[in-house]
């Protein structure tokens, strides 16, 4: 009898350990389970100041819109306004004539990193990025001959931010002015941020 009970306990054992390793692996929490490191928050605002580069009559001025960031493609898209005053570069004192109004659609490419702060995961990246963006303009009182014109514009920038986490740039590049008579083209100097939105809470 303790012949034949010996057998079947081995066959018992050997049956039940697979099964108990499976339960063992069904135990592991979902949190450790491979997943994005963070999820994106889609929706942000975005501010900054511009000004056109060279001699004479310049443009400068503040902005602010909107900014949907992308999952996929583009890093963001964004619509924005403009407000800006004219300044003459070559006046010493006295310089300032007219208003002009922009309304901006731009698209950001995604950063290509080339330093980081802080951990690896939760630190913040330093790179490079590119921004193209039309803008159509309208002026009051304008010292230039043109009172409304079209402006193209592309922009490398450097840039700060990673991840979820607000993003702020240096951009410079040239624009094409287009409206009456020749094209102009003159250099574009901005600094941007962009601060997501907070999420909103679902109750239960």
């Amino acid at each position: 009898m303790r012949r034949s009970m010996l057998p079947m306990l081995v066959v018992l054992g050997v049956g039940t350990w697979p099964l108990a390793l499976t339960a063992q692996t069904s135990d592991v929490p979902a949190k450790e389970e491979a997943r994005p490191a963070y999820k994106l928050r889609p929706h942000a605002i975005g501010f900054g100041f511009f000004a056109t580069l060279g001699t004479n009559w310049q443009l400068e001025g503040v902005e602010v819109g909107y900014v949907r960031r992308m999952q996929r493609g583009l890093a963001a898209i964004s619509v924005s306004g403009r407000v800006g005053t004219f300044i003459n570069e070559s006046a010493m004192i006295g310089g300032t004539q007219g208003v002009a109004f922009g309304a901006t659609l731009a698209g950001r490419t995604r950063m290509k990193s080339v330093a980081q702060f802080g951990e690896e995961e939760h630190g913040t990246a330093i790179g490079l990025d590119m921004t193209l963006e039309v803008t159509g303009y309208t002026s009051s009182n304008s010292p230039l001959s043109r009172t409304q014109w079209l402006a193209i514009s592309a922009l490398p920038a450097i840039s700060l931010g990673s991840g979820d986490a607000a993003h702020f740039g240096i951009v410079i590049g040239p624009t094409a002015f287009l409206g009456d008579g020749k094209p102009v083209v003159r250099g574009m100097l901005g600094f941007r941020g962009e601060a997501p939105l907070a999420r909103r809470e679902r109750r239960p």
